[in-house]
């Protein structure tokens, strides 16, 4: 029964989810990320090295493949969000969300009327589950999620105010970008005692909100941390540094 679960019917259950992330531009890594037994793939548009079309392509094959597919898209790129869930995705992740006015704005573009102004014809996700159209737009408001990036110190400043919005499912820590700005451009620092503090604090205040906790993670230290604050949503495996790692012990296997 789970298995027959969207992936936000599968957070709303309680179930913690660990996603891939995907950034080189083939949809050949999202199915490698499938048989190696991840089950949601996190597709960067903002800083990986995909395009919209690769992205959609990929979307295709994690559906055929029975997984999830979700999306981080560039900063202020919401018509490209609304096309992303046209073609299948079933979360956006939206960078630089930074007021409760970006977070109308995500929300304007991700969900239908009343709760937003999304155009009705989503025609790849109709063609990639095999669903009506009219099936799709009847629980599409509650099946597809708009998550809101958490990484400066506005959006700290506004974040009790941003997760009032309604419409919005959660938020995603970036505790790179995060510590960064915090610090002024002086660090990054996403494990150092003051931002695990913030994000403990962020996740606290999300889940106290009845939305998602979700937060880009950088070690297996940093997802056990995570998971412990509350975070319910966390990215970890990165293609490019996967295979970076696997070739490097390869190529000193007789060292």
């Amino acid at each position: 029964m789970a298995e027959n679960m969207c992936l936000a019917e599968k957070l709303r259950a309680g179930q913690t989810i660990v996603s891939a992330w995907a950034s080189l531009p083939s949809p050949i890594f999202s199915n490698l990320f499938l048989k190696g037994g991840y089950k949601v793939i996190t597709l960067d548009l903002q800083h990986g090295l995909q395009t919209a079309a690769e992205a959609r392509d990929s979307i295709k094959d994690i559906i055929a493949g029975g997984g999830h597919a979700v999306a981080r898209t560039c900063v202020d790129d919401f018509k490209t969000a609304s096309w992303l869930l046209d073609a299948g995705a079933e979360v956006i992740i939206a960078p630089m969300i930074n007021s409760v006015a970006d977070a109308k704005k995500l929300v304007e573009f991700c969900k239908y009327p009343a709760l937003g102004a999304r155009s009705y014809g989503a025609f790849g996700a109709m063609l990639n589950s095999g669903v009506p159209m009219e099936t799709y737009f009847e629980g599409a408001n509650q099946k597809t999620l708009a998550i809101a990036m958490i990484e400066t110190p506005e959006a700290l400043a506004a974040l009790d105010e941003i997760l009032q919005v309604d419409g919005l499912d959660g938020v995603f820590v970036g505790p790179a970008d995060l510590s960064l700005t915090v610090s002024g451009g002086a660090r990054v620092e996403p494990v150092a005692d003051a931002s695990l503090e913030m994000q403990k604090l962020i996740a606290k205040k999300t889940r106290a909100a009845g939305k998602i906790a979700g937060i880009y993670c950088v070690s297996k230290g940093h997802l056990q941390h995570s998971k412990a604050a509350g975070y319910q949503f966390m990215t970890f495996g990165t293609d490019a540094t996967l295979f970076i790692n696997a070739a490097a012990e390869a190529a000193q296997a007789l060292d």
